[in-house]
């Protein structure tokens, strides 16, 4: 068996065991690299060092810490409570923790956002006696949605980041046209809408008293700051190479110091014990599997189906790349599917002659997005069902759908209507 061969039946394993033992895909991710190596199909110095893309792994893990510090802070729970009490109507409360959980998940993993937004909301249905599930449901959609629109919001746009050379204002305007944020704004206005006519019934008044009070304001700082460094990353990293890693963990391990030196809000093995460790060797064992699979020329054999199978049209390839990352994403990992797609997608455009951005962008927004379609396209909704069980509310795939159906319709459509209008030819 060729190495090609190997490489391929490698990764086919690996992602069937990815939708099998969703528990183990780091552990799965890893072992595929390592059997690689050992195959002789991959070197391990090139598996390590070149495929495993260290800048996004360093802006990756740095973001974690920064995030975690952030969540144990207090400070996103405070902002929710304090918008709800000023709600007119629980509808609009409901909207505005919906809009709140999408806002931080621009810079926050979306598993600690609706761990940190859940309470209030449960609290919020509990006063209200509504029921719970279409809430922390449109919590969960909203924050997978918005965490697509800055380069630290999630994996995918941090790998896309540095697929494509991105800085993150690059996110906002690039190559003097409006970036994929402004896609994903379209989309959350749309989908605001949709979660507007669900939440209709909830008129009625409600008047919610802060009890949280933020430990620190230190971390959101550290926050801000990383955003206003990362604004720099194209001026001192054209290529994408070192800077955002490298600035990321710089603050990362300052936030860590100060976290133990001076917060003291427990111990520091239990902070990183509770750091999202399967994530981040999931991340570097894909990338090395992906990595061979690409060196492999299968990839190209894929890019040359698709763009054949489309006959040039550019909208039929745009429309295509949407609805393929939508629906697998409703069902597999989004990470290793994005990493295969996005040097398939790359080619398809150059051999169709077709704007690079215009099918990145809807690689992108299909492969985020359509995680909300079903309870298991996203680790949030994962959570999120878990939440609601420990309240005595079992949730079906039909339930969730209510709502993650015509969300991820509306935000999708509009989205992608938009960046078709901003970037086709």
């Amino acid at each position: 068996m060729t190495d090609a061969w190997i490489t391929l039946a490698v990764f086919v394993l690996c992602y069937v065991l990815f939708v099998a033992l969703p528990a183990r895909r780091a552990l799965v991710a890893c072992a595929g690299g390592a059997v690689l190596v050992l195959a002789g199909a991959l070197d391990w110095h090139d598996a390590l060092l070149v495929k495993i893309n260290w800048n996004v792994m360093g802006l990756f893990f740095g973001t974690l810490i920064l995030a975690e510090l952030f969540t144990l802070s207090r400070v996103p729970a405070v902002i929710a409570e304090w918008l709800v009490d000023r709600a007119p109507s629980a509808r609009v409360a409901m909207l505005f923790l919906c809009a709140l959980s999408g806002f931080i998940s621009m810079f926050v993993e979306n598993v600690a956002v609706v761990l940190l937004v859940a309470p209030v909301a449960l609290s919020l249905s509990t006063k209200l006696k509504i029921n719970p599930v279409p809430l922390l449901v449109g919590i969960a959609v909203s924050s997978n949605l918005q965490g697509t629109a800055t380069m630290i919001g999630d994996p995918p746009s941090m790998i896309l980041a540095g697929y494509m050379r991105m800085g993150f204002w690059d996110f906002f305007l690039y190559e003097g046209r409006p970036g994929i944020f402004f896609s994903v704004q379209i989309g959350a206005l749309a989908s605001l809408a949709v979660l507007g006519f669900l939440f209709r019934r909830s008129a009625q008044r409600v008047a919610v008293v802060p009890q949280e009070a933020a430990r620190s304001w230190v971390p959101a700082v550290l926050l801000v700051l990383l955003v206003v460094g990362l604004s720099f990353s194209t001026a001192f990293d054209p290529e994408f190479k070192w800077y955002a890693g490298v600035l990321t963990m710089a603050l990362g391990a300052g936030a860590f110091a100060w976290f133990r030196l001076v917060a003291r809000w427990g111990s520091s093995r239990a902070f990183l014990r509770g750091l999202d460790w399967d994530t981040t060797f999931f991340l570097m064992g894909v990338f090395v599997v992906v990595g061979a699979l690409s060196e492999s020329g299968w990839l190209d054999t894929l890019a040359s189906g698709i763009a054949g199978s489309v006959g040039g049209n550019e909208f039929l390839a745009f429309a295509a790349v949407v609805l393929l990352s939508v629906i697998v994403s409703g069902f597999v990992d989004n990470v290793p599917f994005l990493l295969v797609m996005i040097p398939v997608v790359e080619k398809v455009a150059t051999l169709m002659g077709a704007p690079v951005p215009l099918l990145m962008f809807g690689l992108l927004i299909g492969a985020c997005l359509g995680g909300n379609l079903t309870p298991i396209g996203a680790s949030a909704n994962v959570v999120t069902l878990g939440i609601l069980k420990k309240q005595g509310y079992t949730v079906t795939f039909r339930e969730f759908m209510a709502v993650g159906v015509p969300f991820t319709a509306a935000a999708v459509l509009s989205a992608g209507i938009f960046t078709w209008i901003v970037w086709a030819r």
